[in-house]
């Protein structure tokens, strides 16, 4: 798609204030030191321009840049705080929701049906891992950040959100391992980065069809 020179300058302008704004958020639902600004501006300032390709010009590239730079700040403080705030989340979901009416398919029912299954979906892994290994593997924010999933892309393609995600975890166990040896492998990662990867490029691009439809 083609998208104008005014469409990038908007894009670049609205990320100098977004970025701060996320670094500022990381830093304090972190509890500690938080992300670089100039590093946060520059995400901010990509993730805008790439949503620009997909969504130009239209109310979905602002959207889309608003759901980017939030899906940063969660990916941000996973990374330093290995936790999703309630207060990022759960607005996460009840904002797409609402947004599943501006959507072409307008399916509300299939959006909320996603929420309900991503979100029963990872809390019978979180809570059956805590029973059968008495403690926590998977975190019950990762749990809202599905059903936030859920709610932004529907029931449908929520399934390679879980893919993508998954995929991404075993990258970055297998990244660790390499450069920390097996201990690294008992480590824990912040999985909500990679929910969080999973979940935008299925919003930008749909479910791939990559081996045809699941359902």
């Amino acid at each position: 798609m083609t998208f104008s020179a005014n469409t990038i300058a908007t894009v670049l302008l609205g990320s100098l204030p977004a970025g701060y704004m996320a670094a500022v958020a990381a830093r304090r639902l972190s509890a500690g030191a938080g992300p670089d600004v100039m590093a946060m501006i520059a995400a901010c300032a990509a993730l805008g321009i790439w949503a620009a390709f997909v969504f130009p010009t239209t109310a979905l590239l602002a959207i889309s840049c608003a759901l980017g730079w939030t899906l940063l700040v969660l990916a941000a403080v996973d990374v330093l705080a290995f936790r999703l705030p309630d207060i990022l989340t759960l607005p996460l979901g009840v904002a797409g929701l609402a947004v599943a009416q501006w959507l072409p398919d307008r399916d509300l029912v299939g959006h909320a049906v996603g929420a309900a299954i991503g979100g029963l979906l990872f809390y019978i892994v979180a809570a059956t891992y805590q029973r059968v290994r008495r403690q926590d593997g998977l975190g019950f924010g990762d749990v809202k950040l599905a059903a936030a999933a859920g709610a932004w892309v529907g029931w449908q393609p929520l399934p390679y959100v879980v893919l993508i995600a998954c995929a991404g975890g075993l990258v970055w166990a297998g990244v660790a391992a390499i450069r920390r040896g097996r201990t690294a492998l008992r480590e824990r990662i912040p999985f909500g980065v990679a929910l969080c990867a999973g979940l935008w490029i299925v919003w930008l691009y749909g479910a791939p069809d990559l081996f045809g439809p699941l359902f």
